[in-house]
Parts: C-alpha cells; structure tokens; sequence
C-alpha cells in the first residue's frame, strides 16, 4: 500500500437516506424482469434502522443485525387478487448496510443489491443459486 491518499474521500460522507433510496431503486432497476415481477407493485425504502416493534419479532439482539426487510405478498402468492392490502415493500437499514460495508470489500452498489435480491429471494424461497445468477445478472 503506498503512502498516496485520495483526496476525494477527504470530501465525502456516507450517504443520506434519500441517497441510498435512489441506490436501491437504480439497483431494483437492473434486476431481471422476470425477478421483478415476483413483487408486484414494491416499494423500497431506507430507514436508519429497524423499528423496535421488528427487531422484536424478528428476534434481532441488536438493530445492526438486519440489514433489509420484505414485507407483502408477491404475484405468486396471489398478490394481484388481494385488494384493500399495502404494497409490497422492502425496508434497507442504512445504519447496518453502513457497518457491513465497513467491514467487508464489497462495494457499497454491490451490498445493497445483494440485500434487495436476497429479501425479495427469500420471501419467495429462491435457492441461494438462483439468487447468484440474478445478481450477476444486476451486473
């Protein structure tokens, strides 16, 4: 590692919730069709961190151990048939995708599509496998 620092780091911050939002959306976007399709009309939103009443039920010791939430029914489960419900959404906790990223080489863009694939892919019971080959799709 040379001794050079680059500069434009010395700039930056994390990004805010609206910024991560726009991430998430732009990285919803690049997922395959077909995969998107499972979720119905979704909504994605960042919070900073999971509410009590989630880290409550989802048995979590600390608000930094769930980076994402799905929350609805998708096409599959018979979502268009279903009337007077909310929207699917998916929840992305800043705080925790921020601390994971800290820690790993991942790139931020790569974490938060790897967070969207896997909450939309477990809720639908996706293999890990089929859930690899849709990010790689992602690019």
């Amino acid at each position: 590692m040379s001794g050079e620092t680059d500069a434009s780091w010395l700039r930056r911050s994390a990004p805010s919730l609206a910024q991560m939002e726009v991430m998430a959306e732009e990285a919803y976007a690049r997922l395959p069709e077909e995969f998107r399709a499972l979720c119905g009309n979704l909504v994605i939103r960042v919070e900073d961190f999971p509410t009590d009443e989630v880290q409550e039920e989802m048995e979590t010791e600390s608000p930094f151990d769930l980076l994402g939430l799905f929350q609805g029914i998708g096409l599959a489960q018979g979502y268009e048939t279903v009337t007077g419900v909310l929207p699917n959404m998916i929840f992305l906790y800043r705080r925790p995708i921020l601390d994971y990223w800290a820690e790993h080489e991942d790139t931020l863009g790569d974490i938060v599509t790897h967070v969207l694939v896997h909450e939309i892919g477990h809720h639908f019971g996706l293999s890990d496998e089929d859930m690899e080959r849709i990010e790689e799709e992602a690019g």
